[in-house]
């Protein structure tokens, strides 16, 4: 009976595809961000989440974002410092109505600018994730 308790929970990590040994750097956690997200992730990947300050090379970076926290194309910027060749961001923000909620062409049209496509999203209840990953030749050209 337990196990059909645990697999009624909404399984986060598994929507944004985080697996065991990645490594997830997180950026704009403030009082509002939601734990249960945060606790999911640590346990797939098997690790604490990287903060603001880690100079490691990361495959995720989960960056919250409100409507009030700044330039997103800075931010984005900022986020693909630390990332692999391979990796992706997940830009989470408040789902439409809540406070702070960010429109979706905000997030599409600073993608592009920071050098990013958007490829899909995943409902995380309260919140909404965008994926953001680097095109194939920007990549290459990086690794290089």
């Amino acid at each position: 009976m337990v196990a059909a308790g645990k697999d009624s929970d909404p399984n986060y990590a598994q929507k944004l595809g985080i697996a065991k040994g990645q490594v997830v750097q997180e950026l704009g956690w403030d009082e509002d961000t939601d734990d249960d997200i945060r606790f999911d992730i640590e346990d797939a990947c098997g690790a604490e989440l990287l903060d603001e300050d880690s100079d490691e090379v990361v495959d995720v970076v989960l960056l919250w974002w409100r409507d009030d926290d700044g330039d997103l194309v800075d931010r984005l910027m900022d986020a693909i410092t630390p990332l692999a060749d391979d990796g992706v961001i997940w830009v989470v923000t408040p789902k439409t109505g809540k406070p702070g909620h960010v429109q979706p062409a905000e997030i599409a049209e600073s993608a592009p600018t920071a050098g990013l496509m958007q490829t899909s999203s995943a409902n995380l209840g309260d919140w909404i994730a965008s994926r953001l990953v680097q095109p194939k030749a920007k990549a290459v050209a990086k690794s290089r």
